[in-house]
Parts: C-alpha cells; structure tokens; sequence
C-alpha cells in the first residue's frame, strides 16, 4: 500500500522539499516521518507544501545561468578545510558538509547549502579531495579540497 507524504527537505531519489509523493508505508512510517524528512500528506498540510516550496524556491540558486556562475567560482578556487588531526594525518572525527559549506562561504563568499554536497566516502584524513556539489538539476561542480591541519 502507498503513502502520500509531503517532503519536508530533499531526500535524493524520491524529491525535494515541498514535493507530494507517494512511497510505500513502511518507508514513511519507519524511516522518513521519524527524521522529520517528510509529513502526512492532507488537505490541510497541502497550504504547508506550497509554502516549503516558496522558502525553498526564495534560498535555492535563482536559475540555471546563476549555478553556471557558482560553478565557475567554485571550480577555480582550492577550498581549505581546517582539520584537527593526529600526527600521522588521521583526523579526530571526520570532515562533513557542514565543515565544507562553511569552507566554502569564506573561500569564495557564496553560501552553498550543505544538503547538495555529496560525499563519496567519509573524508578522514590530510590532503586533497575532490566532492560534487548540486547547485541546480542540470548543473554540479567538483570542488577541491584540501584538507590541512589547524
């Protein structure tokens, strides 16, 4: 049986926020209403999704031509993500998003969201790497990073 839920935030595979979709109940019930990445749809929560929608519609990048031009910023600079690490270079913990997406905002002075920044693996140790941001549905950027110790 399906459930039709209204997404709080961008689940990749299944929408973004504000979009109505049906999945089948035990993904909702167990796994996405839990987390707080999606609600019971209704006609009541149907005024809910049209506002996520325009607050989602007010932060995201304003077209295809802006996320070309984030792009170019974000392809050209090296970002550095202070780290702090052992003296082999392990880190304590590993890099996140959110260490990027604030990397990222002093680097080059756009904010970026930390949702569209997708980590391959777990990030743990010194050095450069490489992740893939999504700044529109047709555009994505590598970024280089270059994790150093703090």
């Amino acid at each position: 049986m399906a459930t039709k839920i209204i997404l709080q935030q961008e689940v990749t595979g299944l929408g973004s926020a504000g979009d109505v979709v049906e999945v089948k109940d035990g993904y909702a019930r167990n796994y996405l209403i839990p987390r707080g990445d999606a609600i019971r749809w209704s006609r009541g929560a149907e005024s809910q999704a049209d506002s996520i929608k325009a607050a989602r519609s007010a932060r995201s990048v304003r077209d295809e031509a802006h996320a070309a031009e984030i792009k170019g910023k974000l392809e050209a600079n090296t970002v550095n993500v202070k780290v702090r690490s052992g003296k082999d270079g392990r880190l304590y913990g590993a890099v996140t998003a959110a260490d990027i997406a604030s990397a990222v905002s002093e680097t080059t002075g756009e904010s970026i969201d930390k949702r569209t920044i997708a980590l391959g693996n777990p990030i743990k140790a010194l050095g450069a790497h490489e992740v893939s941001v999504k700044l529109h549905d047709e555009v994505s950027a590598k970024l280089a990073l270059n994790v150093v110790p703090a």
